[in-house]
């Protein structure tokens, strides 16, 4: 049965941190519901009810445009080794980036990484864990070296260019609020 925290507790960031992916969900009034799958080490755990995590650039920028309309977002950590748990943290997100004041402070708690696009910072207003019983076992080999080594090709100006091209609107049309660059 699944139980209901107030805050992260220390025994769900004990979790969070043995966790090699998770989820991000986000949706704006209309349109499409999005679910994302992050990797890297690109998640940070700041207070009992505040986390923040890095995006790199990709293919579309959904979160940042449902966030713009709607800053609801659930995080899902989802345990596929050992223990069979899953978390979900619930709450609102606020986007930070280039050039906004706090983009050097939080950029620096990630390692450093080549088209980082958008730190999201959650206020967690509620945490879930439920049993993972019906998720399969998998065994971790390593994190892929293919969106570093993208952006790493790319170059500063290459990835602001791809951004402008691919990233300042979602599927649905709704702008994404990234700054020129």
């Amino acid at each position: 049965m699944g139980s209901f925290y107030d805050t992260i507790e220390p025994q769900l960031v004990r979790f969070i941190a043995k966790q090699h992916m998770f989820f991000v969900a986000t949706a704006a009034p209309t349109g499409r519901v999005n679910v994302s799958p992050k990797g890297l080490d690109s998640f940070r755990v700041l207070g009992p009810n505040r986390v923040a995590w890095l995006n790199g650039t990709g293919s579309g920028n959904e979160t940042a445009a449902h966030v713009l309309a709607n800053p609801r977002m659930t995080l899902m950590f989802c345990s596929v080794e050992g223990k069979p748990w899953i978390l979900r943290l619930y709450g609102t997100a606020r986007m930070v980036q280039p050039p906004d004041p706090e983009w050097d402070e939080l950029l620096a708690l990630f390692p450093p990484m080549d088209g980082a696009r958008q730190v999201y910072v959650v206020d967690v207003d509620q945490c879930q864990t439920s049993c993972g019983f019906g998720v399969p076992l998998y065994s971790y080999e390593g994190q892929r070296d293919l969106m570093p080594q993208w952006a790493q090709n790319k170059g500063p100006d290459g990835i602001a260019r791809y951004q402008a091209d691919k990233n300042a609107t979602s599927i649905d049309g709704f702008a994404t609020g990234l700054p020129p660059r």
